[in-house]
């Protein structure tokens, strides 16, 4: 009697411990192969797309059978599928929700899915990893045996996500980190907690770049309420302060820190609370900013005030600002808002979408991208049409004449129309047929207008002014430019 009571306590604790471990996160009941194929448009020529390619990544799967990945491995999606890594059983998905400035993506079932979820663990959120802490680094080899590499966090700091000039709150961890199967989205975790999404990973000296979890909980939650908001922009460039004569001719003499406002971007943040180029801010909602541009922040010691106002708050949030100016020292209230990639002069990024073109018998017009600019290569600020890359670095005077678009001249489809015209290209339109351009559609509409049969198009460098036959660039339009160059759509406006 005592034996068989014996036995059956060391069975049911048996059957609780095996039950407790199937509960448990694991790699391979809390992380999902995650394939994808793209295509992306071809910002050179405009009309057409760039050859399909793959992607193949891991996702860390979340509450609602959702897998979460970065927007890097979701980008031009046409096609998703996830992956049990064991089984290699596929379920065909799709993209819920991305961001591409924060770098993360949802992806859920787009079929029924059956039991293919059956035994799958999700991974909750841990928001209170500190620096020191020991994180593990989850992976697949090629057979879908699981792979867990240890680092520990060792640095927290502002940097570069996916996009350039994008720079939100980064954790930086040391550790031997060896690739298997995964390529673009690595899941960390600690304790069996999602502990962030491994960005890039230097192996020479082994430091790891991870998005952290307030960052995924952030973009989560706004998932959860929409429309999707994102990040606010403040709308104004700073510059330290560190030089004497610089903080004397500000009049700084009696206060400490605080970054220059050296620009203002019209109708957004900064603007609309009345900050003006000159301006010294030196706290933000009562912290101090020192002359460098950081922040003491109590939880990660020093941060780029730039948090702040971006990744550290929401759209809509005000924050209080302390601002020197002419010597006086005030508080100025700011609502942040937010700005759209399609709000700016030149789009900083466009993906699952293409870019805005008109042809003119063999003219080819564009709205500036700053994809079209990299087109040049990593070193487009410096390989790229000089005149391209100033009007990107300088969009605030183009907004102030009122563009709402930077219209170019992109290069020449040679035609019959355009004899002597073949080698124009990276020119800005200013006016067509005496009518300012702020946008394509501006230009749409000006060529329904010529002037006694000429269409008449200035730009804003030499050549300055041509002329082109309406007649003849109709005609080309129709019969020659459609044949020769096999293009089936002429404009892409809307």
């Amino acid at each position: 009697m005592n034996f068989l009571r014996t036995s059956l306590v060391i069975a049911s604790c048996t059957f609780t411990a095996l039950a407790t471990a199937q509960d448990e996160p694991s790699p391979e009941r809390s992380m999902l192969r995650v394939n994808v194929t793209s295509q992306a448009y071809n910002f050179g020529l405009p009309w057409q797309k760039q050859n399909p390619g793959t992607r193949r990544g891991l996702g860390a799967l979340i509450p609602g059978n959702r897998v979460l990945v970065t927007a890097e491995m979701a980008q031009d999606a046409t096609y998703v599928e996830l992956e049990a890594a064991a089984t290699g059983r596929k379920l065909t998905a799709r993209i819920e929700a991305v961001d591409y400035e924060l770098n993360l993506a949802t992806v859920v079932p787009a079929t029924e899915t059956g039991d293919f979820f059956a035994g799958m663990v999700p991974l909750a959120i841990d928001n209170a990893i500190k620096p020191k802490a020991t994180l593990e680094v989850w992976q697949f080899e090629a057979n879908g045996a699981p792979v867990t590499s240890p680092i520990e966090l060792s640095r927290v700091d502002l940097g570069a996500y996916f996009l350039e000039d994008q720079f939100f709150l980064i954790f930086q961890a040391n550790g031997a980190v060896q690739y298997r199967a995964g390529t673009f989205t690595l899941p960390v975790v600690r304790d069996g907690k999602l502990a962030g999404m491994l960005l890039r990973y230097n192996s020479r000296d082994q430091v790891a770049d991870i998005l952290p979890p307030s960052v995924i909980s952030r973009f989560l939650d706004d998932a959860a309420l929409p429309p999707y908001e994102g990040t606010p922009n403040f709308g104004a460039k700073l510059t330290a302060t560190l030089d004497p004569q610089l903080r004397s001719l500000l009049k700084l003499k009696d206060v400490e820190g605080g970054m220059m406002v050296t620009g203002v971007t019209p109708g957004f943040s900064a603007d609309k609370a009345g900050i003006r180029e000159g301006d010294v801010i030196l706290s933000i909602n009562g912290l101090p900013i020192d002359s460098r541009g950081y922040y003491k922040d109590p939880e990660f010691g020093l941060l780029g005030a730039g948090h702040l106002l971006r990744g550290g708050a929401k759209v809509g949030e005000d924050v209080k600002l302390k601002v020197a100016r002419d010597g006086a020292v005030s508080e100025i209230s700011c609502k942040l808002l937010r700005r759209n990639p399609e709000d700016y002069l030149i789009d900083p990024y466009m993906f699952g979408r293409g870019p805005r073109f008109l042809i003119l018998g063999g003219l080819l017009f564009q709205e500036l991208t700053q994809n079209f600019l990299q087109l040049a290569g990593r070193e487009w600020r410096d390989r790229a049409p000089f005149r391209l890359v100033y009007a990107q670095s300088n969009q605030d005077e183009f907004l102030k004449e009122g563009r709402r678009k930077l219209v170019f001249l992109s290069g020449v489809l040679p035609a019959p129309g355009l004899i002597g015209y073949e080698r124009l290209r990276n020119l800005i339109v200013t006016s067509v047929n005496g009518k300012p351009i702020n946008d394509i559609k501006d230009l749409a509409e000006a060529l329904k207008s010529p002037t006694d049969g000429i269409h008449r198009i200035e730009f804003s460098d030499f050549p300055k002014v041509i002329f082109v036959d309406a007649a003849q660039a109709d005609q080309d339009n129709r019969e020659f430019v459609p044949a020769r160059y096999r293009i089936r759509e002429l404009q892409r406006i809307d």
